[in-house]
């Protein structure tokens, strides 16, 4: 992946990602609690699992979180005894507590994991960013399965612009080829000039638009210009609540022109039996983006992450 990696899930934070679930800040102060129920205030006290126990992390944004309670809860299904450090913060920290043994289990995004460890990287396919994380990986851990969820950056209509077009969620960017020249699209400045914005969507779709409004990183500005129908088209990311609520339409990029942001398990080898890699891989079977869209969306809309994750993980069939 180059420079131009998505913003999604960016290496130093996750800005959009906190944005775009908004009004989580009770949940980010510790949604997630040990196995006896008891919640820890501080993310980062205690040492290493006692090899019994496995401590799942997250980052500090709400899907994170969301994401580390469906893990801790399947693994807890099979038995495992799981502790919660939720709410930890960057990659660089959760990176390091995963090479000490500190944490155990943690939910990451194969692009920007990959984008961390070697930022030329470029891979054409999911197994291909997953082998090329392995190559770079510390030699303690090692990813699980990944997810077909992702988490990152889209060409999404609103629902008037979709409708008239006669628009669908099955329908490509290249669908976009013989109108883009009618439609204003919105996005974070920067957009205008990466690979993975404009200049891509021309020389990988051929797109031109008929304008370009600066905006945000898929948070508020870019959301309330694609509800008030100031721009047709945006940038947001694939798992943002808003889709759901004002009924946009996230095109398919075939040509994955916005790479890859599969949610994949990072462990720690050691800390993890073989029944624990059975179960998270089972959450990795059945997790796709529509799924995590409407978690996210429950979530946002004030539901507890952990009862949310017990409720998904019983409908699975993994709970």
């Amino acid at each position: 992946m180059t420079s131009n990696a998505p913003r999604s899930r960016s290496i130093k934070s996750y800005p959009a990602a906190a944005v775009a679930l908004a009004a989580t800040t009770a949940l980010l102060a510790g949604c997630g609690s040990s196995s006896d129920g008891s919640k820890s205030s501080d993310p980062l006290q205690g040492g290493k699992s006692d090899g019994k126990t496995v401590v799942v992390g997250s980052n500090n944004f709400a899907e994170s979180i969301l994401l580390a309670d469906i893990y801790g809860e399947a693994l807890k299904a099979k038995g495992v005894k799981v502790t919660y450090k939720p709410n930890i913060g960057s990659r660089e920290t959760t990176y390091g507590l995963l090479k000490n043994g500190s944490i155990t289990v943690l939910p990451e995004y194969n692009g920007a994991l990959l984008a961390y460890l070697d930022p030329k990287a470029a891979p054409k396919t999911v197994e291909a960013t997953t082998a090329a994380i392995e190559a770079k990986l510390d030699s303690k851990l090692t990813l699980l399965d990944p997810a077909s969820a992702q988490d990152k950056d889209s060409v999404t209509l609103n629902k008037a612009t979709a409708d008239k077009y006669k628009l669908t969620s099955d329908s490509s960017i290249a669908d976009l080829k013989d109108i883009a020249k009618d439609l204003v699209i919105g996005a974070s400045p920067e957009f205008q000039t990466r690979q993975q914005g404009l200049v891509g969507l021309k020389s990988v779709y051929g797109l031109e638009f008929k304008g370009f409004k600066a905006l945000d990183a898929g948070g508020p500005l870019t959301q309330a210009a694609l509800k008030k129908n100031t721009v047709q088209a945006a940038d947001l990311f694939t798992t943002d609540p808003t889709i759901t609520k004002e009924k946009h339409v996230v095109l398919q990029d075939p040509k994955n022109l916005f790479g890859f942001e599969n949610v994949q398990p990072l462990v720690y080898k050691s800390g993890l039996s073989s029944d624990g890699v059975s179960a998270l891989n089972a959450v990795s079977a059945k997790l796709d983006t529509k799924t995590l869209l409407d978690l996210d969306t429950q979530v946002q809309e004030g539901k507890d992450p952990l009862d949310v994750a017990k409720t998904w993980l019983k409908s699975a069939g993994i709970g």
